[in-house]
């Protein structure tokens, strides 16, 4: 027997999730539940991460978690626990495969076009830090990480996970041509790592453009692997290509720690009156059983599942509406009772059981992921973010005012477009710009120079943020403003 941490979650998280419990117990899954405190109710009690203690314990001992659907109060200045839980254990890869579903009607089962496409979202990092800070009372700003370790963790998962699949083709979606460093960062890293692949189609696509292409001709994808934000864009919208979230799974890989939940929401307005559809939780769980190497038991209920989608088996928010939808008791117990039978499309073959074992690790300390640093690295200026409201003309005169004999101002930009030593009368100012000082005749500088400076211009300005400018080989390590 194997053990995992169960949590029901909120609102219709604690009925679908013990309908899915019962088929695996119909199907006599070798697993054990520790049911866990996690969800809105623990935010309520006072635990800000919206776990207990021990819950966390319980999970990091185990390292598997089968979870509902769960609530994020409103108004409260606390972080999703769906987020927090995902980062805190470090399950960097997302992984959402969308599928046809025969019995779920959408434009393209019509057209006869089949959906197979597994997207692979970078989970920890990019906006989904949640680190922002207002520079000034117009001003937000929100900081985006992008990391190499970071990236080659997700992309290297994703290259597995498409050779096991028996994939053709990976496609990294991105925007590098306009953030050209981090996501930049992200495709190099994705082109470096498909060396390693060569039995693999890899190639890139700018991510607006995946959009339309994936609306239009989903069946062109394969594998699709993209950094946080927009692969929870992409993910989402894949899901509407196969009939909704309550059709897509989801699992949280990490190497230490997985998680397999429903993404849909917690829907309150139904909670209670067993009529919510369980497919997208026991599709989660079905993977959940796959990676859990119980393949014979995942068989078993993916095909019964198909097999009873197929025959018009449905709950009130899909399929033929001239036929009875049946709740959520009944759509389990019809599952239930299709045990040993197969759907005429895309069965899924016998496979036995592979061995689990989970390593209960007990680590002293934090992992620390670093790439090496063979380069030469080399201070040659600084980025100033300051309040102000004047004109930029008026701006670069006070700059120069501070200047010693390191720094010369080189430009200011407004919103990330430069105003300042050229610029136009029509763009739009807000009242903060980013001044950049570099080092005269690019000569390497201190951190106590950046300081110096810094020091100098807080009489004359409120300096809310600053970075420093790196170079590594004679190689600019960081943007120019928009028409510099």
């Amino acid at each position: 027997m194997i053990k995992i941490a169960v949590a029901k979650g909120d609102g219709i998280g604690p009925e679908i999730m013990d309908a899915v419990l019962k088929v695996f117990n119909a199907a006599k899954v070798p697993l054990e539940y520790d049911v866990v405190e996690m969800g809105k109710w623990v935010f309520d009690k006072g635990f800000n991460n919206g776990m207990t203690p021990q819950a966390q314990e319980t999970i990091e001992k185990l390292g598997i978690l089968f979870k509902g659907p769960m609530e994020t109060p409103k108004g409260k200045g606390v972080k999703s626990v769906n987020v927090t839980a995902r980062k805190t254990w470090n399950t960097y890869a997302n992984k959402r495969t969308f599928l046809t579903l025969h019995g779920v009607d959408t434009v393209f089962s019509k057209a006869g076009i089949p959906i197979d496409v597994t997207i692979v979202r970078e989970n920890i990092e990019d906006t989904y830090g949640g680190i922002e800070h207002m520079l000034t009372h117009d001003v937000a700003l929100g900081r985006r990480f992008i990391t190499r370790p970071g990236s080659q963790q997700v992309i290297r998962y994703a290259f597995e996970m498409a050779k096991k699949k028996g994939a053709k083709r990976i496609t990294c979606g991105h925007k590098a041509n306009i953030m050209k460093l981090t996501d930049g960062l992200f495709l190099e890293v994705f082109y470096e790592i498909a060396k390693e692949y060569p039995e693999l189609k890899a190639d890139d696509v700018i991510v607006d453009d995946l959009c339309m292409k994936l609306v239009t001709r989903p069946d062109l994808f394969d594998v699709v692997v993209l950094t946080n934000l927009q692969g929870d864009i992409v993910s989402d919208l894949c899901a509407g290509l196969v009939g909704g979230l309550g059709f897509a799974p989801s699992a949280n890989i990490g190497d230490h720690i997985s998680i397999f939940e429903a993404v849909h929401g917690t829907a309150p307005d139904i909670a209670g009156k067993n009529i919510a559809n369980p497919t997208a939780l026991l599709l989660s769980g079905i993977g959940m059983l796959q990676h859990l190497g119980l393949r014979e038991s995942s068989i078993l209920i993916e095909n019964a599942l198909l097999y009873t989608l197929e025959s018009g088996v449905h709950t009130g928010d899909f399929g033929d509406k001239n036929t009875k939808a049946l709740n959520t008791t009944e759509f389990i117990n019809a599952i239930i009772n299709n045990f040993g039978k197969a759907p005429k499309h895309n069965p899924k073959p016998e496979l036995t059981d592979v061995p689990y074992s989970c390593t209960v690790l007990k680590l002293a300390q934090n992992p620390m992921l670093e790439s090496p640093e063979n380069n030469e690295e080399k201070i040659v200026g600084v980025d100033m973010f300051i309040e102000s409201n004047e004109q930029p003309n008026a701006v670069a005169n006070l700059c120069n005012e501070c200047l010693g004999d390191l720094f010369k101002l080189t430009t200011i930009s407004n919103r990330g477009t430069q105003v300042w030593p050229t610029g136009s009368v029509f763009t739009n100012l807000i009242n903060q710009y980013r001044c950049r000082f570099e080092s005269i005749d690019d000569k390497a500088l201190s951190q106590q120079d950046i300081i110096n400076l810094y020091t100098a211009l807080s009489h004359k300005f409120k300096v809310c943020s600053t970075e420093i400018l790196n170079m590594w080989d004679g190689k600019r390590a960081y943007s120019l403003a928009q028409g510099q």
